[in-house]
């Protein structure tokens, strides 16, 4: 960043002009941004691309009947054998949940007694269409009240696909607010401890706070005019990367502006330099997380590819804000915020002799062999992969404890048809309906199919599932009746139902991973090339990162397996780690790189390492502490898949932050020395050998 653009916003009186611009721009986006959970679409089918078999089998079935009706399934169970009292009550609460606002009154069915005379079960359609999938967030618990749970040896509990996704709807409400309280806390706690000053914290609060309104409201718009899908855990992981990222920025400008006051009597000459350093590796390490988000535009699923743009608008605006609010604030404030530890001009900068100058020494002496084991230590974690099971999460998996819907779900399977209110839906031509209808039959796994219903020259049939119909064994059910209807001549025949959705939603996902992780390595080779004008650099960057994604993949699969007890990942799990940790850990990377490039040119690149090192160590923990507590905040909402989500890109931060960058990266170069900047200029301009570190040692950090 050119020294007279540095310092555009943060003169003595451009300063003031950029603090009544961001309030301008709150004021202007703070209402959109809160209409921004209002327009979330959380329904499942909604995620899938429109070629899927299964949407298209979904829009067909709008022909038939309203794809905005769940239905709820009340379920009753007496081990011995339900009574003609349990049948009253049944009836007489069937009766009573019509009158729950979004239930169908006239399409409730029941009660219904299973064959071995042990339950009964009531089915309640809920119409989601109005008020949308959040609506089950409010009729679920009001139907369950009305019902109870039953007493004298009855169990009552209500599930069904619209109990089920009112769970998930109860656990995603609110996840706004719960993410934004704990990421915020963290922040404010890790901030407390790095600038043990009481005031200072405040100022990269609010900037990140006022990062995330602007973010929002901008998404709102977005949003609104159908070029992004938004949903609940889109909008949920904004807040956490807006936090993380926006704090990470700040800490590097703090630490450099500190710097800078200890050399420069006026605060905004001093700002204008911390900006002017400072500012390119931030610039690039927004530029690389923006651009890996937006590769996720490329994803098959509508959820993930518009998960790339939220987070991109995330990334950008918090960018900004680091940038021009921050560095007017602290100006505007002045040194006094930094109090009790004042930076005062003439000071000394105790980085030289502090613990990372003196890792550094110790790295010097074998850095060989230090690299080499650090890899060897990396490879072992990675071979935790073994046990990485992402083949999707069944309903029950799903959750980080055991909702009502899971448990009536297993209580209703143990009884009915375990498939029954979410069948295989077949759509086919009217005149093929016969022969759909007996392929269908023919299949293992299909308990019962219904009589075809014909409308506009198309028939629909739906086949119950003896098994769970978010099970494996139901999605191989689906291949099969795929495989059979379409070999029906003439049939044209689409599957579709929630079984189908499921199993095309894994394909989906299993397609993006193999399309969308070589195009974000791709892309950040090129960014870092770019950066440091080398390419042996960017190379060996890039493979640490990797090697620390796989390290932290493979920690992460022993932990869910062994200690958390959790029955598998999301099919998507690897690919949204592979993203944060590639866009987030080549951060710190560039953090290091870029002032080791600078110190290399005034004194080789062995010394440069150890500078680098030395000089941006501390801030770069700490930035990488916050980071990763601002992820472990997804761990307070009950779902699995943010759980996982939260802990590995939590503990892969850490373990790139803490081993990766200062030990591994710092071993190669001064073991490369000034070959890792070829084919550049820098890589012609010899180390001074009497320079390179001994240990014992003093770090001499640059003026």
């Amino acid at each position: 960043m050119h020294m007279k653009v540095a310092g555009v916003f943060t003169g003595r009186i451009t300063k003031w002009v950029t603090v009544v611009f961001w309030v301008a721009v709150i004021a202007i986006t703070g209402p959109l941004a809160g209409k921004l959970t209002g327009i979330e679409d959380n329904e499942t089918s909604s995620w899938l691309p429109a070629s899927a078999e299964s949407t298209q089998a979904l829009k067909l079935q709008e022909r038939f009947q309203d794809t905005d009706v769940l239905p709820a399934i009340i379920v009753y169970e007496r081990p011995g054998g339900v009574t003609a009292a349990d049948q009253a009550l049944a009836a007489e609460q069937a009766a009573r949940v019509q009158d729950i606002q979004y239930v169908v009154s006239n399409q409730v069915v029941g009660p219904i007694k299973s064959q071995d005379g042990q339950a009964l079960s009531t089915i309640v359609p809920v119409t989601i269409g109005v008020a949308g999938w959040d609506a089950l967030a409010d009729v679920i618990p009001e139907m369950r009240d009305e019902v109870g749970t039953g007493q004298g040896g009855l169990s009552i509990a209500v599930t069904g696909p619209a109990g089920v996704n009112g769970d998930f709807a109860t656990a995603f409400a609110g996840i706004d607010g719960r993410l934004l309280i704990a990421a915020g806390l963290v922040v404010i706690v890790l901030l407390l401890l790095t600038y043990r000053s009481p005031v200072l914290w405040i100022f990269p609060l609010v900037s990140a706070g006022v990062a995330l309104t602007a973010a929002q409201g901008i998404i709102y718009l977005f949003a609104k005019g159908d070029v992004i899908t938004v949903n609940a855990q889109s909008t949920g992981i904004l807040a956490v990367l807006v936090f993380g990222a926006g704090t990470d920025y700040a800490l590097l400008l703090v630490a450099r502006y500190r710097e800078e006051l200890r050399r420069h009597e006026d605060r905004h000459e001093a700002m204008a330099l911390a900006l002017h350093r400072a500012g390119p590796a931030i610039l690039a390490s927004a530029a690389t997380v923006v651009i890996g988000m937006l590769c996720l535009v490329f994803a098959e699923l509508n959820s993930t590819a518009g998960m790339g743009p939220v987070l991109a608008i995330g990334i950008g605006v918090g960018m900004l804000a680091m940038l021009t609010l921050l560095p007017a604030l602290l100006v505007i404030a002045g040194r006094k915020v930094f109090w009790p530890m004042t930076p005062h001009f003439g000071s000394a900068d105790h980085t030289a002799d502090g613990i990372w100058a003196r890792l550094g020494t110790r790295i010097a002496a074998r850095p060989r062999t230090v690299w080499l084991g650090t890899c060897v230590v990396l490879g072992a974690l990675a071979l935790g992969l073994v046990q990485l099971d992402a083949k999707g999460l069944s309903y029950e998996d799903s959750f980080v404890n055991k909702p009502e819907s899971i448990t009536g779900q297993e209580t209703y399977a143990r009884h009915f048809d375990a498939g029954g209110g979410q069948p295989v839906v077949v759509i086919s031509t009217a005149d093929a309906a016969g022969p759909v209808a007996d392929a269908m039959a023919s299949v293992d796994g299909i308990a019962e199919v219904s009589d075809p219903v014909v409308k506009g020259g198309l028939a629909l049939i739906d086949g119950t599932l003896s098994v769970g119909a978010d099970s494996e064994a139901a999605q191989d059910i689906v291949g099969q009746v795929r495989d059979t209807v379409h070999g029906v001549p003439g049939a044209d025949a689409r599957v579709g139902g929630d079984s189908a959705i499921l199993t095309d939603t894994l394909d989906a996902a299993d397609a993006d991973n193999r399309l969308i992780i070589p195009i974000v390595l791709g892309v950040v080779l090129l960014i870092l090339a770019l950066l440091l004008r080398a390419l042996v650099a960017p190379l060996i960057l890039l493979a640490t990162v990797v090697l620390s994604y796989l390290a932290a993949l493979g920690v992460s699969a022993v932990v869910f397996k062994q200690v958390f007890g959790f029955g598998g990942a999301d099919a998507g799990f690897p690919l949204f780690v592979f993203v944060f940790l590639v866009a987030l850990g080549i951060d710190y990377n560039i953090f290091l790189m870029t002032r080791v490039r600078e110190e290399a040119l005034k004194y080789g690149t062995r010394r440069g390492a150890l500078i680098g090192l030395s000089s941006t160590g501390g801030v770069i923990t700490s930035a990488g502490l916050v980071l990763a507590g601002t992820f472990a905040a997804l761990g307070t909402i009950p779902m699995v898949f943010l759980a996982e989500l939260g802990f590995a890109v939590a503990f892969g931060v850490l373990l790139d932050t803490l081993i990766v960058r200062s030990i591994l990266v710092t071993a190669l170069n001064l073991d490369i020395g000034r070959y890792v900047w070829w084919p550049s200029g820098l890589a012609k301009k010899p180390d001074d050998e009497s320079s390179a570190m001994a240990e014992g040692d003093q770090v001499l950090v640059s003026q």
